[in-house]
């Protein structure tokens, strides 16, 4: 029993100091601070684009690799993370790394409520915040859709069925008013609930590989528009 308690104790102890360490660093900026320092600026002639994202974006480079190998593409999804988030890792992650084009992909977590309760409208916020950040430095902007999906395994009962599709046409709506790319994934990935197509996901969130092979051309599309 008191082994039992000392081992319950340690796991408590932990979990309070992990959640110190993200306290400290919510936003996550350590993450590639070390990565953007090496980057350094652009070489001459280099076309420069940023993935700013979730663990939709961080998945990519890891179920499909080549396609950010082959590019002049940087990935700075976080898991997990938030519009907010982004928000505040925006200058370092995006800004500072002196890109053409910026590709924001951004909400899901919010509704899933990741980091709290959070209206479209907040989200809209932050993704505004971001996109006249971008513009100010003369960073391209690319809106993109949140990827369908009927429900969160983790956070079940959220609604993104209903609400990434009202979400979706708000940044469409701020896109063509303010002269920046709108990519809708959404409609070239969802299925008859409002979720993400069986084959295009492992969960019914985050693509498998053949879902970034939809993705894919749809954003180097979108890119070539921009540049």
């Amino acid at each position: 029993m008191k082994k039992s308690g000392l081992f319950i104790g340690i796991f408590i102890l932990l979990i309070a100091m992990a959640e110190e360490i993200q306290a400290q660093d919510w936003a996550n900026l350590n993450r590639f601070r070390d990565e953007n320092i090496t980057l350094g600026s652009p070489a001459m002639g280099e076309k420069r684009v940023v993935f700013m994202g979730n663990s939709i974006t961080e998945g990519w480079s890891q179920h499909s690799p080549d396609f950010f190998k082959g590019n002049p593409y940087i990935n700075r999804g976080i898991s997990g993370q938030t519009t907010p988030q982004m928000l505040l890792r925006f200058r370092a992650d995006v800004i500072d790394l002196e890109p053409e084009v910026v590709i924001i992909l951004a909400g899901t977590n919010d509704i899933a409520g990741n980091t709290g309760p959070s209206s479209l409208e907040m989200i809209m916020d932050n993704l505004v915040s971001m996109s006249e950040l971008a513009r100010a430095n003369d960073i391209k902007v690319i809106l993109c859709s949140v990827l369908p999906a009927y429900d969160y395994p983790w956070s079940p009962g959220n609604k993104p069925d209903e609400k990434i599709p009202a979400l979706n046409k708000m940044i469409k709506d701020y896109a063509d008013k303010n002269g920046f790319i709108y990519l809708d994934y959404f409609s070239a990935m969802v299925d008859e609930r409002n979720g993400l197509k069986g084959e295009y996901t492992y969960d019914g969130v985050h693509p498998d590989e053949a879902g970034y092979k939809v993705m894919e051309p749809l954003v180097e599309k979108a890119i070539a528009e921009a540049l």
